[in-house]
C-alpha cells in the first residue's frame, strides 16, 4: 500500500512540474529571455544594475525593456549612441542601456523624439572601445 501511495505521489509531483513549464510565449510575442517591462521599477533598476556589473550572466539573452529614449554624441569621435534610460523607484537615479537597431537607420528620422517613453528589445552583448568594456542590446527593435 505504501508503495502505491509513493508511486502516486511521485507521479503527481512530476505532473505538476511538467505542467508548469512552456517553451512557447504566452502572449504570442517574440521569444524574450528577460522581460523587464513586467517588473516593478525597483526590480528593473536592480536587474539593469546587475546586467552592467555581471554582463557575462546575460550575454546572448534577448531582453525587453522600457524607459526614456536618449542620445549621446561623443565630442571626440562624433560617434552617436542611443540608449534606453531606466529610472529607479524614486526617479533620483537612472541607468542607461545602449541599443543598436537592427538594419540601417538614420538619426533623427528613424528614431523617436528625445525623452519619449520607448520599449526596446534586443540581444544583450558587450563590446570594447577605448580599452573599456560596454554593454548594449544588438539587433534591437522598438515595440
Amino acid at each position: 500500500m505504501k508503495r502505491i501511495v509513493s508511486i502516486i505521489l511521485c507521479f503527481l509531483c512530476v505532473f505538476t512540474l511538467v505542467s508548469c513549464g512552456s517553451s512557447e510565449s504566452k502572449d504570442g510575442e517574440n521569444d524574450v529571455d528577460l522581460d523587464l517591462t513586467k517588473l516593478s521599477s525597483t526590480m528593473v533598476y536592480s536587474e539593469v544594475y546587475n546586467m552592467m556589473n555581471t554582463p557575462e550572466n546575460y550575454l546572448g539573452r534577448r531582453v525587453r525593456m522600457q524607459g526614456k529614449f536618449s542620445v549621446y554624441q561623443d565630442p571626440t569621435s562624433n560617434a552617436v549612441y542611443f540608449a534606453c534610460l531606466i529610472a529607479d523607484a524614486t526617479a533620483c537615479c537612472s541607468q542607461g542601456v545602449e541599443f543598436v537597431l537592427d538594419g540601417s537607420h538614420s538619426y533623427p528620422d528613424d528614431y523617436p523624439p528625445l525623452g519619449t517613453q520607448i520599449t526596446v528589445t534586443g540581444e544583450f552583448a558587450t563590446y570594447t572601445e577605448g580599452g573599456a568594456r560596454y554593454c548594449h542590446l544588438i539587433g534591437a527593435s522598438f515595440g
